[in-house]
């Protein structure tokens, strides 16, 4: 499975690389949650209570993922946006671990679990992405660009 995902992944383009060498780039809690789809500890991370302007990049890849604008208070415990930075800055996925299901949502660019999407967020879009702040990297450069 791994094989076939990092060769459609070659053929888009993605960044793609092995284990190893994202455990070289990445901590020992990075490389859990974005490459073993691991969950960090609700209000854990500094980013659930971010409230600069800037970019959310992919914590391994560095694409942009969300914009600061869309970034929202859920009281969940994770940094929540109600819409990515674009159309095709994520991927979802169905995930049926832990016997429920949810749709995962990960980064288009590199695969990086980044968390989960949920339908009970704001106008306008009424979705919640509920996102793991260790996946992420803020940009606070990027501040007011949707994307890059």
């Amino acid at each position: 499975m791994r094989k076939t995902l990092e060769a459609e992944m070659e053929k888009s383009g993605n960044d793609v690389k092995s284990d190893e060498e994202w455990r070289k780039t990445l901590t020992p809690e990075e490389f859990r949650v974005t490459r073993e789809h691991g969950t960090e500890r609700a209000f854990s991370h500094p980013y659930y209570q971010e409230k600069r302007e800037g970019m959310y990049r992919c914590v391994c890849c560095g694409a942009p993922l969300f914009n600061s604008e869309t970034k929202y208070d859920s009281a969940t415990g994770w940094p929540s946006f109600y819409a990515p930075a674009d159309a095709g800055a994520v991927s979802e996925h169905e995930d049926r671990s832990l016997f429920m299901r949810r749709t995962e949502v990960r980064c288009a660019n590199c695969e990086a679990h980044l968390g989960h999407v949920f339908p009970d967020g704001p106008n306008p879009t009424g979705l919640r992405y509920c996102i793991n702040g260790v996946a992420l990297k803020h940009d606070a450069e990027a501040s007011g660009n949707k994307s890059r």
